[in-house]
C-alpha cells in the first residue's frame, strides 16, 4: 500500500512523538510515586502545546524531513500538530485521548533510520532545553519514546 504525503508526513511526525503505543502514565501511577503527573510537571495542554509548536517548526526546518512534509497544506499541518499535542498529553498522564493507529502500523515500510530517529530526538531535546524542561522530566519523555523505538526505526 502506497501512503499519501499527508500519511508519510504525518507518520515521522509520529515518530517523533510516539508515545500511544505505550500505556500512558496514569495520575494512580504518579500519586503511587507521590508526585504530579509528567502532564503536570511539563504544564499542562497549554504548555505540551507550546513545546508541539516549537519542536514541529524544528521538524519542518530539517532538510532529511523535508520529504515527509513537502505538499502538506496548512490544514494537515495542523492536524499532525493536534495529533502529536493528543499523544504527548496521554502519554504523559493527562486527559487527553489519542485516536490514531498503533506506532508499528503507522512507520511499516517508511524505512526510518537509527540517524531520523537520532535527528528527531535531538530536536525535542532542543526544543525542551528551549522551554527550560527540567532534565528529570526529559529522562522521563526519554522513557516514553525510547519504549516505541522499535516500532519505528527500521534501518539501523
Amino acid at each position: 500500500m502506497r501512503l499519501s504525503r499527508w500519511s508519510r508526513t504525518l507518520l515521522v511526525a509520529l515518530l517523533l512523538l510516539g508515545a500511544p503505543a505505550l500505556r500512558p502514565v496514569s495520575a494512580a501511577d504518579s500519586m503511587a510515586a507521590g508526585r504530579d503527573s509528567l502532564y503536570k510537571r511539563l504544564g499542562g495542554y497549554d504548555a505540551i502545546a507550546a513545546v508541539t509548536d516549537d519542536f514541529l517548526g524544528r521538524l519542518l526546518a530539517e532538510p532529511r524531513f523535508v520529504k515527509f512534509f513537502a505538499g502538506a497544506s496548512n490544514d494537515s499541518k495542523q492536524r499532525i500538530r493536534q495529533h502529536i499535542v493528543d499523544q504527548l498529553c496521554m502519554a504523559t498522564g493527562g486527559p487527553c485521548v489519542y485516536t490514531g493507529r498503533t506506532m508499528k502500523a503507522s512507520h511499516a515500510g517508511l524505512g526510518i533510520s537509527e540517524e531520523d530517529w537520532n535527528v528527531a530526538v535531538g530536536d525535542l531535546v532542543a526544543t525542551l532545553n528551549k522551554f527550560r524542561v527540567p532534565a528529570a522530566e526529559q529522562g522521563e519523555l526519554a522513557a516514553i519514546l525510547n519504549a516505541v523505538k522499535s516500532d519505528i526505526v527500521e534501518k539501523k
